[in-house]
């Protein structure tokens, strides 16, 4: 029981900081500086709350015309700004202090989940994951910032601990729970809405856990020298079929049958194929313009070429030119992109302050990746080195190395590697409890726990 009053505490606390900081932004749509985005879902909130739907008043970056569907900004996440100021007007420090609610609860509690996850047997380290995550800066920050970024890393760690738990259950050639792949898909549905970088993720997750499934029905099957009488009478197949293959489907099902309303919208408004957002292609082609030269620059966007203006194309035949365009840059000058791609690892894995970094950012650079970085490495150091842990780390490591090397390859910001953080506080927490236990007053602790277990087993 004290333990859950302390996870409780813990929440409380997290949303109080949070409540403290939106009411530190306040109501001003640029505080803090550099997060622009917030202007975009701010008057797409307030545009559908009043009636007009998905677009702007005034011509919008890069590329929407006034009073014109637009498509590149998160559908769902508009939504939601829409639905708060729909009963408190256009109000952004409301917004602001309804989401740092919500993400204050939501976060520490979902990467609390996902440690009990890959630490199974150390309920102390989930603690730990909660703790750590309530005080890094930039969950802080953008818990109060009128962008995807905190609901999207919520709705991905929750999907990556249903997929843990579904990867333990196929890795024992056993049948998955009914409801978890209705979970793990919705999980996956709200994860791409909110930003669509999470889609050539999921070929990778459902590929591994087909592959896991495989292994576990494989590994299930009785010895020819076992009675035949005692094995399972499915055959191999038909249970992979039945364990991996059929609840991957249903959640498969359940993404696209969330896409799809968006494809259907975008075919109507611009007569040509968008799977959902129009912003892939400009991100291509902006990161990898030659204005960059061999070093990238995060916050420069390239402007749009000056023979589309006159063309009088739509967003998604934009986003589909823009694409082709970003990938003949690559083409045209291979070596180029392999050093601007390098150079994009120190944009991602950032700490110092840049000559664009504000001071509220440079203080959140150094109070969190700087300071949670070590830990995280010492912690993924610690389990990589304890066998029995090694089943439930393959899982997480792919998606930080996958996700990591898709945006270095791409557009690489210190906000797009975050959602990596969350997945790494985890092993952060196991490099703390490490620590705890050596110092004096954590042995004292730890011997007197050992000593209340003794006295009631």
């Amino acid at each position: 029981m004290m333990s859950r009053k302390a996870l409780i505490l813990f929440l409380i606390v997290g949303v109080l900081i949070r409540v403290i900081v939106a009411l530190y932004l306040g109501s001003e749509i640029d505080a803090p500086p550099m997060l622009t985005d917030q202007r975009s879902y701010h008057a797409l909130g307030a545009r559908i709350a009043e009636g007009y739907g998905y677009s702007f008043e005034l011509g919008w970056y890069p590329f929407t015309p006034p009073e014109t569907p637009t498509a590149f900004w998160s559908f769902l996440y508009s939504a939601i700004i829409a639905a708060i100021y729909w009963f408190t007007g256009p109000n952004v420090l409301a917004a602001r202090l309804i989401q740092a609610v919500m993400v204050g609860f939501l976060l520490p509690y979902a990467v609390y989940r996902l440690a009990q996850r890959i630490f199974p047997r150390q309920p102390q380290i989930a603690f730990w994951a909660s703790f750590l995550t309530i005080f890094y800066a930039y969950f802080v920050l953008y818990a109060a910032t009128l962008m995807t970024e905190a609901l999207f890393i919520i709705a991905l760690v929750w999907s990556l601990t249903l997929a843990l738990d579904m990867e333990t259950t196929l890795r024992h050639g056993r049948r998955v729970r009914a409801l978890l792949p209705w979970e793990f898909g919705l999980s996956l549905a709200f994860a791409a809405l909110l930003r669509q970088s999470i889609l050539p993720w999921l070929p990778v997750l459902f590929l591994w856990l087909l592959w896991r499934g495989w292994r576990g029905i494989r590994a299930a099957e009785p010895p020819d020298d076992r009675p035949e009488e005692t094995a399972e009478s499915v055959p191999p197949l038909g249970q992979f079929a039945r364990n991996t293959v059929g609840p991957l489907v249903i959640a498969g099902v359940i993404v696209v049958a969330s896409v799809a309303p968006f494809t259907i919208r975008n075919y109507m408004v611009y007569d040509s194929f968008l799977l959902l957002n129009s912003n892939t292609g400009y991100a291509m082609y902006s990161a990898q313009h030659p204005m960059h030269g061999y070093r990238f620059r995060e916050f420069d966007a390239a402007p749009l070429p000056e023979d589309l203006r006159g063309q009088d194309l739509n967003e998604a035949q934009l986003d589909s030119e823009l694409l082709r365009r970003g990938f003949q840059f690559v083409v045209d000058e291979p070596i180029r992109y392999l050093r601007l791609s390098l150079s994009r690892v120190r944009a991602y894995l950032s700490v110092l302050p840049g000559e664009h970094t504000s001071p509220l950012h440079a203080v959140g650079r150094i109070l969190a990746f700087g300071a949670y970085a070590p830990l995280m490495l010492y912690g993924l150091y610690l389990a990589l080195r304890t066998p029995n842990l090694r089943s439930h780390l393959a899982l997480p490591l792919l998606f930080a190395a996958f996700y990591s090397v898709l945006h270095i390859l791409t557009w690489a910001m210190v906000r797009y590697r975050l959602p990596v953080d969350a997945v790494s506080m985890p092993f952060a927490a196991l490099a703390v409890q490490d620590i705890w236990v050596r110092l004096p007053w954590g042995r004292h602790a730890m011997a007197a726990r050992g000593s209340t277990v003794a006295d009631n087993p």
